[in-house]
């Protein structure tokens, strides 16, 4: 896709919703990271409900931890693959207390190396807690990307690497959220509303639906 046709359509999406941010709800990094952990084939929707007790009875690592995991699995056992996320939280909360003071590290390399912490959850972080312009590939991303014509690419970790390329430097920081925004609401999997898409005589997509 042309690159000034790539400006426009951020520039659209700015216009739209200046300032774009997570649907997850959380008062300190430490909170954004658990909650993007739990968000892992779940609803925002859902993990704000698990952590809206939780977070007031744990909002720090050591404080979570002092759970154990049976204790954190009650707060989110409303959450599926609860089990594993709570031993890695658990995990993960260990590795904060001694290794970083309580603190979420601020490198790739970092966080990666926490349990249940892969690519996509890092580059959350990343560019949420740190204001670092990374794209965070989910399968919101990846579809509306391949779709609009932003990226041709068989793999996230691909489109994440083709968005970054092609996508302006002053839109870099928010294209995460405008992203999967907009795949969330306008640009949905079964039924686009491209009647209603900002960017809809900018996109590449072919089969594009009517009202």
């Amino acid at each position: 896709m042309d690159t000034a046709i790539v400006s426009k359509i951020f520039a659209k999406f700015k216009k739209e919703n200046p300032t774009p941010t997570t649907e997850l709800n959380y008062k300190s990094n430490f909170e954004l990271l658990i909650a993007v952990i739990l968000s892992a084939q779940a609803t925002d929707i859902s993990v704000n409900l698990a952590t809206k007790d939780l977070f007031k009875k744990a909002g720090t690592a050591k404080k979570m931890y002092s759970l154990g995991e049976e204790g954190l699995k009650f707060y989110i056992k409303s959450i599926g693959l609860f089990n594993s996320k709570a031993s890695n939280a658990i995990k993960t909360c260990k590795i904060l207390i001694d290794k970083h003071d309580g603190e979420v590290p601020k490198t790739r390399e970092e966080l990666e190396e926490l349990p249940g912490v892969g690519r996509k959850t890092a580059n959350v972080v990343l560019n949420t807690a740190y204001k670092i312009p990374t794209i965070a590939v989910d399968t919101h991303i990846y579809r509306v990307s391949n779709r609009i014509g932003l990226a041709k690419a068989t793999t996230p970790l691909a489109v994440e690497q083709q968005l970054l390329e092609i996508i302006p430097s002053k839109y870099k920081l928010d294209a995460h959220h405008w992203l999967i925004l907009h795949g969330r609401y306008t640009c949905t999997a079964r039924k686009p509303r491209c009647y209603d898409c900002a960017v809809a005589k900018l996109c590449e997509f072919e089969d594009k639906q009517e009202a």
